[in-house]
């Protein structure tokens, strides 16, 4: 009877140590899952922090790249607006140079025309029939009609700057008038025609002599 009761107790005593074994182990089973709860709560949290500011991050970013693209874009436009510029200004400097080149030779061969003209009315003064009378008159025709023919070109290189003619174009004398005084076209002194003809081809006079100096 004692041994049964010794081991009756001895089963007693490990059925309670194994309840408060259990009971300890749930305990420290609640408490880990209470900490993974709250370490997953946490990863959440930090899950959403991470995707917000990723958000934030390419929004911003996409952003600054837009405006980079539009100042890039503004910045080409710009520097191809200056360069268009840049070469109409030096087409107009070098048509401006050949001009002034052309108007310093025509006034150099003219100089030499009327060296001419003078030489010869000298030598026609001691002609014995009186022909130098009329050398005076022809000297400021040929003059005047020079001067005509270099406005008419004149008009003409401006039509053609103003209405971005090429060097092919003809104008007529209506498309010129606006660039004379008083909008009279010029008229021979010596009752020659004129003829415009293209923009790179100096205008010419029907009279004989009557032209810019090449």
């Amino acid at each position: 009877m004692k041994l049964k009761g010794w081991v009756l107790w001895l089963c007693v005593v490990a059925l309670l140590a194994n309840v408060i074994f259990l009971f300890a182990a749930n305990l420290q089973k609640a408490a880990v899952q209470v900490q993974l709860q709250k370490a997953r709560t946490e990863a959440d949290q930090l899950r959403g922090q991470v995707e917000q500011l990723q958000s934030s991050g390419a929004a911003a970013q996409s952003t600054e790249n837009a405006r980079l693209r539009a100042e890039n874009q503004n910045l080409s436009q710009k520097f191809s607006q200056l360069q268009n510029e840049n070469i109409r200004l030096r087409q107009q400097s070098q048509k401006l140079n050949q001009q002034l080149e052309t108007t310093s030779t025509a006034a150099q061969q003219q100089q030499e025309q009327l060296q001419q003209l003078q030489a010869e009315s000298q030598q026609a003064a001691t002609a014995p029939d009186g022909s130098a009378q009329s050398l005076p008159s022809a000297i400021a025709q040929l003059n005047q009609c020079i001067n005509n023919l270099r406005q008419i070109d004149a008009a003409k290189q401006q039509w053609a700057l103003e209405n971005s003619k090429t060097a092919d174009a003809t104008p007529t004398a209506q498309d010129l008038l606006p660039y004379f005084r008083d909008g009279v076209f010029p008229v021979c002194p010596s009752g020659g025609a004129y003829t415009i003809n293209m923009v790179a081809v100096p205008p010419t006079c029907s009279v004989p002599g009557h032209a810019l100096p090449q």
